[in-house]
């Protein structure tokens, strides 16, 4: 547990500085995808570490030993962490959980306030026209999601730029793209590092749109100019919380737009899993490394206990009234004392 524990903090400070530079070289719909679940996988491993962190300080408290019937020394001498570095963990943890309960209410928040907006809107079809001057166009996410388009935005587009625009937007709907949007916000909250990666995943997403309109059209340069237009004319408009064609960094999607298509790169996507499936693994060793300090420390505990009253203690392998004894190596330290990290 000595190094597996904090390996999902390296994963995870790769993961922010990598991720974001990749992804944008990358085809935009596995890029979001790999931006996805990279992000879940390190935002639990991040909440895993600090907690085995905390817990085997917690575990150094006598009260908490004796409700847990373990011995203090049994697990000091286990290789314990630092009390200063179990309790930063703590307050870390602490700070990761609140983040993560404000996030997921104000993401429940904005579902719950997209889906009224939905209710609102005239008409029952998916696209609504405001009669409004003001240029606008975004998809509201709902069941079913709706497209928001201004008069002010389509006296502003041409025939074919706002069958793009609709088009954009309506991939957005397809591909329920809001969940992408409500999975890096609450993995951002967990842990501050990943913001960089939920700032590339909006992009992403957009770039994803923005393939999908260039498919369905087969001319990307009317998607290029449809998007660059919509981001001119919504330039002074006040910005919403919604998936929309005129967000992301406007002159990178515009240029990617006028290139080719990007090619579908296979290693990034593998190198990152394997860099997730390092990050699980340390975990899952550092969480059964915690699991038999704490049966050696109730191990000791118990044939204390039963010292103490006289009771006379079996050799294995007869019946233990003690349970299992503790594996060879978890007091193999021969050392003058024990090795903290």
């Amino acid at each position: 547990m000595t190094v597996s524990v904090y390996v999902p903090f390296v994963v995870t400070v790769v993961l922010a500085v990598l991720a974001p530079r990749l992804a944008r070289r990358l085809a935009p719909r596995p890029a979001a995808w790999a931006l996805a679940g990279g992000s879940l996988v390190t935002a639990l491993g991040w909440l895993g570490s600090l907690a085995l962190l905390a817990f085997t300080g917690l575990a150094q408290i006598p009260e908490v030993a004796r409700e847990g019937r373990w011995s203090v020394t049994a697990v000091r001498a286990d290789d314990p962490v630092y009390l200063t570095v179990s309790a930063i963990a703590a307050v870390a943890l602490l700070a990761s959980l609140t983040g993560l309960a404000v996030a997921a209410a104000r993401q429940v928040r904005h579902l719950l306030w997209a889906r009224r907006e939905c209710a609102r809107l005239p008409g029952d079809l998916e696209l609504a026209v405001l009669d409004d001057a003001s240029p606008h166009a975004f998809a509201l996410p709902g069941a079913p999601g709706r497209i928001v388009v201004s008069h002010g935005m389509l006296r502003c587009l041409g025939d074919a730029e706002r069958e793009a625009l609709l088009a954009h937007e309506r991939a957005h709907l397809r591909a329920r793209h809001h969940l992408f949007q409500t999975a890096w916000r609450l993995t951002a909250a967990v842990c501050p590092l990943l913001r960089p990666v939920a700032e590339t995943g909006g992009f992403v997403l957009e770039r994803w749109a923005d393939e999908e309109a260039a498919a369905r059209l087969g001319d990307r340069r009317i998607v290029a100019r449809a998007v660059g237009r919509a981001a001119l004319a919504s330039a002074k408009a006040p910005e919403r919380a919604t998936l929309a064609a005129t967000g992301g960094a406007v002159p990178q999607r515009v240029r990617a737009l006028l290139a080719p298509p990007p090619p579908r790169r296979a290693l990034p996507l593998v190198a990152g899993a394997a860099l997730l499936a390092l990050s699980c693994a340390s975990l899952a060793e550092a969480v059964s490394d915690s699991e038999h300090m704490i049966d050696g420390a109730q191990f000791v505990a118990c044939v204390s206990a039963l010292k103490d009253t006289g009771t006379p203690v079996p050799p294995p392998p007869g019946p233990a009234p003690c349970g299992h004894p503790p594996r060879e190596h978890d007091h193999d330290h021969d050392g003058p004392g024990p090795h903290r990290r």
